[in-house]
């Protein structure tokens, strides 16, 4: 084989491995491709690998993007490492960053040499479960994330930080709560835990928000209008169809946000299930986005409690 298809092959190798990493290759894997390092020194120096930082080169040009800097900086700090802390809120698009350095923790607590254009964080507690992949970036999972940033971050700009979590549906309250327990003595664990029990995040709807918003929909379609806040057998139910039997609940997060409210939603539910009466529950994302969907909902449901009523006993 010449020497000019041996080095495409081996060009060929390299862009495989690039196009997994955002352009960007090791010093080791190109090492493991079978490069002597006197053949990638003649590669740098002809302008076909760009040092990005110690051991990791960009292929084929300079200028990198977002996500190749992130890469970039976990390939540099070792196999074991992950982007973290406010870049990887940034990767998770719960908190954008304008930071000049970007962050990567690495499970070890040896080592403290500054790198250049790197925060680089230490610790022996971040577990092997919280650590995932996005967009192939090995990075902390969504609820470590902001179990890191409550260490550093004010009170509304945690709070801001739950909230953005949870309209992009990237963690919840529970696997938060789970996180406080399993770290703490994390820094931030105390701090999350207040900010858990002070703030319903994503509660952008208030109560009377999610009255208005159904009985809306029970107008705007020609359904019955439901009675409000009315009692059956001692529990205060949100909407009460009282000749079709027909209970429906408007939930936000803030309902959802423990185990205990949830079962405590289920066993109310069974409750009014064995004195006649049918629930239905619908998300106050639904009753902003799917008003269409849930007038059909009810229409199907009134005229079955009807039919089911004129049959008799």
């Amino acid at each position: 084989m010449s020497a000019e298809l041996v080095a495409s092959h081996v060009d060929a190798r390299i862009a495989r491995v690039a196009a997994r990493q955002h352009g960007l290759v090791s010093r080791a894997q190109l090492r493991a491709l079978g490069l002597a390092e006197s053949t990638i020194g003649s590669r740098i120096a002809a302008g076909r690998l760009h040092r990005v930082h110690r051991g990791v080169y960009a292929v084929g040009h300079p200028v990198l993007a977002p996500r190749a800097r992130w890469m970039a900086a976990v390939l540099t700090c070792g196999p074991d490492a992950a982007l973290s802390h406010a870049s990887a809120a940034a990767l998770w698009e719960i908190r954008q960053s304008a930071a000049t350095r970007t962050d990567v923790t690495v499970p070890t607590a040896g080592g403290r040499a500054k790198r250049p254009r790197l925060r680089v964080h230490r610790t022996t507690d971040l577990r092997r479960d919280e650590v995932t992949t996005r967009h192939a970036i090995p990075v902390t999972t969504p609820a470590r994330t902001i179990l890191d940033l409550a260490a550093v971050l004010r009170r509304d700009d945690l709070e801001r930080l739950l909230d953005q979590a949870e309209i992009e549906q990237v963690t919840d309250y529970p696997a938060l709560r789970a996180m406080v327990g399993a770290h703490a003595s994390h820094k931030g664990a105390a701090r999350l835990d207040h900010a858990l029990d002070h703030h319903e995040a994503g509660a952008a709807l208030t109560k009377s928000d999610l009255e208005r918003l159904f009985l809306k929909i029970c107008r705007d379609h020609g359904l019955p209008t439901p009675l409000v806040n009315q009692h059956v057998d001692q529990d205060e139910v949100d909407f009460l169809f009282p000749a079709q039997r027909l209970i429906v609940e408007a939930d936000s997060w803030t309902y959802h946000r423990t185990r205990h409210r949830f079962e405590r939603d289920r066993r109310r539910d069974a409750a009014h299930t064995l004195a006649g009466y049918r629930t239905l529950r619908f998300t106050d994302r639904d009753l902003e986005n799917a008003p269409h969907t849930i007038a059909q909902t009810l229409r199907t449901a009134l005229g079955e409690q009807r039919a089911a009523s004129s049959q008799g006993p």
